[in-house]
């Protein structure tokens, strides 16, 4: 096991909810819906197969949480005598290592399952784990969309029902408390905010917040608008992540270096908020999508938050369909 470490990134970190990044061809111009469902079907295949290979790193926090980075979003795992519990499954390819990654941390059973939001990369291994005797537990909206057909126009892609054992048994509307291994969990729906069923997570005793992909560190998040998200929801968020923790907090984000802050969190809303306005600006004075790309609005913040799978063009183009 490790202690935190600089996060690594290459092609074996991107996640399914980043196909959209597909979109745009490398020259930066827009690919023909036959171009994009072909390069999605590719990239959900080596997704696949990049995550049969790729280590989970273990990364332990405080009071019993660790996260499991490497397979999809990361995974928060607490332990203790009343078995494991876990926020998020990462992706079913990576089941061998993830259940060695566990065993490092555990030998007692997976007992409750949490899912941050419906997403392949963060509920794909929802089947196993159930299988395995866990209790899967989202928002009613999560749900909703692993029990139907739905389709992110984004991605230009369908995703079929997830198997009848993959869908949550328990759900909720707006908060739930669950109390394991001496801890208290909190669970929190924002609202539509990245979808229309994301959820915090909180472990009280720890002072660790996991917000799924509300939040990204250090990079541009993708907003899913096909399944209720937004960039004012996704802004609100963010103010409610912020609102929620202290200066002491460990916050785990959906993607990105692992155990984050309230500092880097105050960065990440500031930038969310001053490229609205930048690109709500340009819409206003007539500018098309092309337009506004070519302007090139986030060119202050891509060094910092454009280098992973969500490009400034893609992240743009997620902007003006909010503003």
């Amino acid at each position: 096991m490790t202690e935190i470490s600089h996060h690594h990134l290459s092609r074996r970190g991107f996640c399914l909810c980043c196909l959209g990044a597909t979109t745009f061809a490398a020259s930066g111009a827009w690919l023909t819906p036959s171009e994009v469902f072909a390069q999605s079907k590719n990239i959900v295949d080596s997704i696949r197969e990049s995550a049969a290979e790729a280590p989970i790193k273990v990364h332990k926090l405080r009071g019993n949480v660790s996260v499991l980075e490497g397979s999809g979003g990361n995974i928060a795992v607490l332990t203790g005598s009343d078995g494991m519990v876990l926020v998020d499954a990462g992706i079913t390819a990576s089941r061998p290592r993830i259940q060695e990654a566990l065993a490092s941390l555990s030998k007692d059973p997976v007992r409750h399952l949490i899912n941050t939001h419906w997403h392949f990369d963060h509920a794909d291994g929802n089947e196993w784990l159930k299988k395995e005797g866990a209790t899967i537990i989202a928002h009613e909206n999560a749900r909703k969309h692993l029990a139907e057909a739905t389709r992110v126009e984004d991605w230009d892609f369908n995703f079929p029902p997830w198997p009848a054992s993959a869908v949550p048994s328990e759900v909720f509307a707006t908060d739930k408390t669950l109390k394991a291994n001496g801890a208290t969990l909190a669970l929190k729906y924002y609202g539509p905010s990245h979808t229309d069923g994301d959820i915090s997570v909180t472990f009280a005793e720890a002072d660790i917040l996991h917000t799924g992909d509300t939040y990204w560190n250090g990079f541009y998040p993708f907003i899913d608008y096909s399944t209720g998200g937004s960039i004012e929801g996704t802004i609100r968020a963010a103010e409610a992540n912020l609102k929620a923790v202290t200066n002491s907090t460990t916050v785990i984000p959906g993607h990105g270096p692992p155990a984050s802050n309230k500092a880097e969190l105050q960065q990440f809303r500031d930038m969310l908020v001053d490229l609205r306005e930048k690109v709500a600006a340009l819409k206003k004075q007539g500018r098309s999508l092309d337009d506004t790309i070519a302007a090139k609005p986030t060119a202050n913040y891509d060094a910092k938050w454009g280098q992973f799978a969500v490009t400034p063009t893609l992240f743009t183009k997620l902007v003006y369909m909010g503003v």
